[in-house]
């Protein structure tokens, strides 16, 4: 828990965590949903008992506190809510967050972070305190940071939360040198790749994936479960007539990053999202500040090496999912990450160690960024 700088803000209960714990499980079902809003769990407690919770809804409103709040109706008089994010203090298309609570006359807030959002960063605290209510601030703040993670990186960084996604062989290939790369891990690694695409509101990958892979980038058999904006960085390549991508655009959009002046923009679903050029490269920090400014929060990297290489050389992955099958290529094969341009290994992008599970007979692994040695 971080220490409260407020002296108006009270300490944290024993039971806290576990409702706020609660409250975060939610918060993670809406990623990939409630597009540039943060995924917000709320959980509404009385004497106990939950009587009310929400989620931010699908497309981002309502938002969580009124979704729970509707569950708990009069009841909510007295009670405490759990809120993975500091309630909204100001009106967009719907009023504060931070009214409604007041308005329904709970007695207690509990909040595991501060919105950093300039309309908010605050307000929404003051307001609660201001109208009487209990607040205590920073219960689980780290785990819900997890989820929020790319809301704030849009918010604080200007861009989206990076994830590259990886699926290789133990000495890191990912194709045999014909090409060949289908498959290299397992269905059980695949479907696990489908969950954590409908977890991202974009899926990026480059002109050759396309070209070689032609892949749908979709999410299939997952229910209901939602499929991200799929963004192709094309360069100066044309893409093949027979993309399907493109053909499927006007089912889930596609959003162009191209350096060159084809007329790929003009077909039906099909959005061009600018980047500045360098040497006749397209500049991916550039391209992630566009992709930020149209609410993009969560994008998923799945392709190709060069694509990966620009990013980490850019310092801009936030997190690697490693999919790794029990099989060896060899240096024939293609390697997962093109050249990085560092010059020792001092230098080079570093990732800490946040889990690993065995996922059918593959392994998953999830890295973050290090953010100091």
């Amino acid at each position: 828990m971080t220490s409260p700088t407020d002296t108006t803000l009270q300490p944290e209960l024993p039971h806290d965590a576990a409702w706020m714990r609660r409250a975060i499980d939610l918060a993670r079902r809406g990623l990939g949903r409630t597009g540039s809003n943060p995924s917000v769990g709320c959980v509404i407690v009385l004497d106990g008992r939950c009587i009310g919770r929400g989620v931010t809804a699908d497309g981002g409103r309502p938002h969580a506190e009124t979704m729970a709040l509707a569950q708990a109706g009069p009841n909510a008089a007295g009670a405490t809510a759990y809120v993975t994010l500091e309630p909204c203090a100001h009106t967009g298309q719907t009023p504060p967050c931070a009214d409604a609570l007041i308005n329904a006359g709970l007695e207690r807030i509990v909040i595991a972070q501060r919105d950093p959002d300039p309309r908010v960063n605050g307000g929404g605290i003051a307001r609660l305190v201001g109208a009487g209510l209990s607040c205590t601030l920073g219960v689980l703040e780290n785990h819900a940071r997890d989820v929020t993670a790319g809301f704030l990186s849009r918010i604080q960084n200007g861009r989206p939360f990076v994830t590259l996604k990886l699926a290789t062989t133990l000495d890191g290939r990912i194709a045999m040198a014909t090409g060949e790369s289908r498959w290299i891990t397992q269905s059980a690694a695949r479907r696990a790749t489908h969950m954590l695409r409908s977890q991202h509101d974009a899926v990026l990958v480059g002109s050759g994936t396309v070209a070689s892979d032609n892949p749908m980038l979709d999410v299939r058999d997952m229910g209901s479960l939602p499929s991200p904006v799929r963004v192709i960085v094309t360069g100066s390549k044309r893409l093949p007539d027979d993309c399907r991508l493109l053909q499927t655009a006007t089912q889930i959009p596609v959003w162009i990053i191209s350096s060159g002046t084809d007329t790929l923009q003009s077909l039906p679903g099909v959005t061009h999202v600018p980047a500045a050029i360098d040497d006749g490269k397209i500049q991916m920090s550039d391209a992630l500040e566009h992709l930020a400014k149209k609410g993009i929060n969560r994008i998923l990297c799945e392709g190709g090496g060069r694509i990966a290489a620009s990013l980490l050389n850019a310092d801009l992955v936030d997190e690697v999912v490693l999919f790794q099958a029990g099989k060896v290529i060899g240096a024939s094969g293609v390697a997962s990450i093109a050249e990085i341009a560092r010059p020792n290994l001092a230098a080079v992008p570093k990732f800490d160690l946040i889990s690993t599970n065995p996922v059918g007979p593959d392994q998953m692994s999830i890295w973050r960024r290090r953010s100091a040695d």
